[in-house]
């Protein structure tokens, strides 16, 4: 249970204990029953006297019996600001925000109050969770200490009807939800309604989520705040964080209400021994971890930016013989648990994660938490960084740098900011035409499948779509785009960005930086950074070990492949493309040399690519990588001539691809297709990049003549969405090609 074990040391309810945990009777007679109304009428008994100075004892030494049988040690204390938040939400039924480090036990605080509510005859406390990983290891704890909780959630849709019954029957103490499942329109119109007629109370955890200018801000929680606005007076809430500074909590605070009591602890972590290391190449960084892994205690996690990065640091480390896996937010749920499970069994070395293994993973034995590459504030990295030594005496915590995290960080932030243009389309397309599905808005504004869902979560708290069955409709209430306040959180996130490259270079202790950077009411030194004692990790790295990284980062040759269905809904948009793409108008499956995120080529194509970076006819190093990449291609036919897709971005690139491709193959080149006209910008959705592209492009007789019967080599510079090469290789297909072999640079995602 997060936080459980702290109470006592090292005693937690996860090595056994009692096994009357599982029975009624350690928590009391069942509420309702003739010994529970016998027991409430008993002086001095149950936390019903509450009122008085007795009815304190009463309640406190009654959380505190709880608390033993939780734990299994007669001597459990709680710890200064658990009673206090507990006897708030119990006897006052007060708003509480509890800001206290990983492992304190604000997990214990919440599953106290809701059973002793329960004791008083209160209904289900319901606890907005964000994520399932948190709502499995939550159940599980609570199941063990004799708390009856329940969730619904994308992963148990086949136990929603059996939850749903046991809430009605009254059996249920605790109902665990996402943020996400509270704009579920099932949910809302149907369970929700009655389970706020009864409420024990509300938690939001990981609260910091609420607030625009927390590290991981999520739109459906915003929802929650005017959720609790709406609860009828004397209804208990509490949220609670490990991770918020003062403008984060007194925005937190704000929005539970003017009377919210703000209980905060120190955040220090004084069993974690931090270390940076100095910025290194991709290369080097993998073939150190791979060489010193073993030097880090037991298991842990190694976090990366990017999906793409974290698949390959896991593959140089299991060649280099260490069981791990990777982790990322692709994952199927049941593979996740699994994962998670082998990593708290110790069966793997680490899992090797992006964000998506995060708030709620709890193994309080982890050893280490490694970062390749950083998080982009000081304050996400304390949250990441929590995971380990929670029940340990020691872990270890070290940063690798990247030279490329900086644009990480910036793709990131834009990515989840609205746009004002975007807004208004989707407004403008509910309100003319009503309900409309996501699939059906993108055919109406130009938004990608992730920003759009983002978006319309963004305009659903804001009051101006509603969720219903079959997509969402407009509320009428209008949109005000509000410019000073997205740049007032954007330059937040510019100076957390800067903070976090500031923590990089410090010379003073790292663990005051991080709470201080938290607004810790008690920062102070820990003696046992790199800074305060001395670099604690072997720098060293052998020779053999950057020869093997070398050999698993210098693989190339990533798939492109084949489009084989127009996007829906085309002839909204004037074209009249629909149904599946015949075989005899696609082209095959085609070739990159890598992605712009992977950690070996992908990170030489970013820097020769850049936006910023001048048009130039492609370099001998990367000519080389295109060479190896068409060596490893097992076509069916082999390509006897050469075409390009033209570029007005970087003609003298993609010229001199085709044209030394064309040499070193000894086949014909064809020169350029024709542009028929501009093709927009590629961060669109597929349907307004299909519009874009559509009759885009065209070939001159002679072209249509030397490329009938042949199999032709399409090349291109960078793949977005791979519409251009779809309707390039249609267009060759057309004209009597035999096959078409797209081949690009690199791949952008």
């Amino acid at each position: 249970m997060n936080g459980m074990d702290a109470q006592n040391g090292q005693g937690r309810a996860e090595q056994g204990g009692p096994a009357e945990w599982r029975e009624h009777q350690v928590w009391g007679p069942e509420p309702g029953s003739p010994e529970w109304q016998a027991e409430r009428r008993a002086p001095g008994t149950g936390a019903q006297q509450s009122g008085s100075g007795e009815g304190e004892s009463s309640l406190h030494a009654e959380a505190t019996r709880l608390l033993t049988h939780l734990t299994g040690r007669a001597d459990a204390q709680l710890r200064e600001g658990q009673y206090e938040a507990i006897e708030a939400l119990v006897a006052r039924r007060a708003r509480v925000l509890v800001v206290q480090r990983t492992g304190w036990g604000k997990s214990a605080v919440y599953f106290l109050a809701a059973k002793l509510m329960r004791q008083t005859g209160r209904g289900p406390s319901l606890i907005v969770s964000p994520l399932l990983a948190l709502m499995r290891d939550q159940v599980a704890a609570a199941a063990r200490a004799g708390v009856v909780a329940r969730t619904l959630n994308s992963a148990n849709a086949a136990e929603w009807d059996s939850v749903q019954e046991e809430l009605r029957a009254g059996a249920v103490d605790v109902l665990l939800v996402s943020p996400e499942r509270l704009t579920n329109p099932t949910f809302r119109d149907t369970v929700l309604p009655a389970l706020l007629d009864s409420l024990g109370m509300i938690v939001v955890d990981e609260a910091h989520c609420i607030s625009d200018w927390g590290h991981d801000f999520r739109p459906d929680y915003r929802r929650i705040g005017a959720m609790i606005r709406e609860l009828p007076e004397g209804t208990p809430v509490l949220a609670t964080t490990a991770t918020a500074n003062s403008r984060v909590v007194a925005d937190v605070a704000e929005q539970l209400g003017e009377d919210t009591l703000v209980i905060r602890g120190a955040l220090a972590r004084d069993s974690l021994r931090l270390g940076v290391s100095p910025v290194r190449p991709p290369t080097v960084r993998l073939a150190w971890l791979a060489e010193h892994l073993g030097d880090f205690w037991g298991s842990g996690i190694v976090y990366t930016l990017t999906v793409s990065a974290a698949q390959d640091a896991a593959r140089a480390l299991r060649e280099a013989g260490w069981d791990v896996a990777t982790y990322t937010g692709g994952t199927d749920p049941e593979e996740r648990e699994r994962l998670e499970q082998a990593l708290k069994a110790n069966e793997l070395k680490a899992l090797v994660a992006t964000s998506a293994l995060g708030m709620g993973f709890d193994k309080p034995d982890l050893g280490f938490v490694i970062h390749l590459g950083a998080p982009s504030s000081p304050v996400a990295y304390y949250q990441q960084v929590g995971r380990a030594g929670r029940a340990a005496a020691s872990a270890d915590v070290l940063l690798l740098p990247g030279a490329e995290d900086r644009d990480i960080w910036e793709y990131f932030a834009t990515a989840s900011m609205p746009a004002e243009e975007d807004a208004n389309g989707v407004l403008a397309a509910l309100e003319a035409e009503g309900v409309l599905s996501v699939p059906a808005l993108e055919t109406r504004v130009g938004v990608r499948r992730s920003r759009l869902e983002l978006l319309l979560k963004t305009l659903s708290v804001d009051g101006a779509v509603r969720r219903v069955r079959g997509g969402y409709e407009s509320t009428g209430a209008g949109w005000h785009y509000d410019a000073e306040r997205y740049e007032h959180v954007a330059a937040v996130r510019r100076a957390e960005a800067q903070a976090m490259l500031d923590y990089e270079a410090a010379t003073t202790c790292r663990m005051r930086f991080l709470t201080e950077a938290l607004d810790d009411p008690d920062p102070h030194d820990c003696g046992r950074c790199d800074n305060c004692d001395a670099q604690w990790w072997d720098e060293a790295v052998s020779d053999e070990s950057r020869h093997r990284a070398r050999e698993v980062l210098g693989g190339v040759g990533l798939p492109i492949e084949v489009r084989g269905q127009w996007p829906s809904g085309m002839t909204n948009l004037g074209v009249g493309l629909k149904g599946k793409i015949p075989p005899e108008e696609r082209a095959e499956e085609g070739r990159a040399i890598a992605r712009f995120t992977d950690l070996g080529a992908g990170q030489r194509l970013r820097e020769f690519l850049s936006p910023t970076a001048p048009d130039a006819p492609v370099p001998d190093d990367i000519g080389g990588l295109c060479i190896r990449t068409l060596k490893g291609w097992r076509w069916d036919s082999r390509p006897d001539c050469v075409i390009a897709v033209p570029s007005r971005r970087r003609p003298a690139t993609v010229r001199s691809l085709a044209a030394n491709l064309a040499a070193a193959g000894k086949l014909e080149d064809l020169g350029d297709l024709q542009l028929v006209h501009d093709t927009g910008s590629p961060d669109v959705n597929s349907a307004f990049r299909l519009r874009d592209v559509h009759a885009a492009f065209a070939l001159s007789p002679e072209q249509a003549d030397a490329v009938r019967g042949r199999t032709v080599l399409l090349v291109d510079d960078v793949v977005v969405s791979r519409w251009t090469l779809t309707v390039c290789a249609r267009e060759l297909r057309l004209a009597g090609a035999q096959a078409v072999l797209p081949f690009a640079l690199a791949l952008r995602g």
